[in-house]
């Protein structure tokens, strides 16, 4: 038998748009923190290593630690997001800004591969290709359906972070959705529907696999541990698993992903931002969802690829090796 979340949960896990202040989950770096980080970057510039070979114990950062730790406790048992506001980028040059953020982050859990292949540090930007099998929509400039990161992977990471680099001329706007909240509407809007999200669904692994590996997968969207709803979310996936493997989707499985979708679209339910330079964002990829909008980059992009929008990804993950398959 199933094992299924059957109440209700409450704020602050259980949000809506609508009912966030302003500023919920904005984290500021306080005066201590930049203190550290101006100083560690002066250190970095004076010694370069690689970005992912830096680690958060060979410094001491007391004041980064504590802020880190208020992030961490915000992510698993607060709003389940976090905005940190901000690192002053025009005082860090070349990479700087980069490695700092990387420390910062690894405060929170461990940085992992984020393709097959082992990249670790993934840049999210135009690349000018329609989204399809083997691109993923995080190098386009299209719209996104609230989804959690690498739904399809055997082990997807606790949180995704994103360091703004550069925004767009227009668009681009974050998106986040609580899933708990979604959860209970839908227990007391479509609880026959419910049942299926915790049922297996068939998920296009986007070609990040061995080449002689399937291309799909199967997992349930939603699985209770008996204390945390674990989510994996991503209807283009879903969509492409099943096309994929040459099989329709019934009617009843279509229905449950059209009905949560509803849900997650229904006005108030989404919190909604706009990214500045210097802010880092991040979530629990297993309690929330997260997109953006369709973006326009500035006509200066295609001469100068420093005015495109670019986001700097991290996935960060307790459990398993630092693997993509964990």
């Amino acid at each position: 038998m199933i094992k299924m979340l059957d109440h209700d949960v409450e704020a602050p896990l259980a949000w809506t748009g609508a009912e966030l202040p302003d500023d919920a989950g904005l984290i500021s770096l306080g005066g201590d923190c930049l203190d550290e980080l101006y100083e560690l970057a002066g250190l970095l510039a004076a010694n370069p290593l690689p970005v992912v070979a830096l680690r958060p114990d060979d410094f001491a950062l007391k004041a980064c630690r504590a802020l880190m730790a208020g992030v961490a406790e915000q992510l698993d048992h607060g709003c389940g997001f976090a905005v940190i506001d901000r690192l002053p980028m025009e005082r860090f040059e070349g990479d700087i800004a980069n490695k700092l953020y990387w420390l910062l982050a690894a405060m929170v859990a461990r940085p992992v591969a984020q393709s097959w292949d082992g990249k670790m540090l993934y840049d999210v930007r135009d690349r000018g290709k329609p989204p399809g099998n083997g691109v993923r929509p995080d190098i386009t400039n299209v719209a996104q359906n609230l989804h959690t990161d690498n739904s399809y992977n055997l082990c997807p990471p606790n949180y995704v972070a994103l360091f703004c680099r550069q925004t767009a001329m227009n668009g681009g706007i974050s998106q986040l959705v609580s899933f708990y909240a979604a959860h209970n509407r839908m227990r007391a809007e479509a609880p026959e529907l419910l049942t299926r999200l915790y049922e297996d669904f068939t998920f296009d692994r986007q070609r990040e696999h061995a080449p002689d590996d399937v291309m799909t997968t199967d997992h349930p969207m939603f699985a209770w541990d008996g204390a945390r709803l674990l989510s994996r979310l991503s209807k283009r996936q879903v969509m492409g698993g099943y096309a994929l493997a040459g099989s329709a989707m019934d009617n009843t499985t279509t229905a449950a992903l059209e009905a949560f979708e509803d849900i997650m679209m229904a006005p108030g339910m989404r919190k909604e931002f706009q990214f500045q330079p210097g802010q880092i964002q991040i979530v629990n990829n297993l309690t929330c969802g997260h997109a953006r909008t369709a973006f326009t980059d500035w006509p200066q992009a295609s001469d100068h690829p420093d005015r495109r929008r670019h986001l700097v990804r991290l996935w960060l993950r307790h459990q398993g090796r630092a693997f993509y398959n964990g």
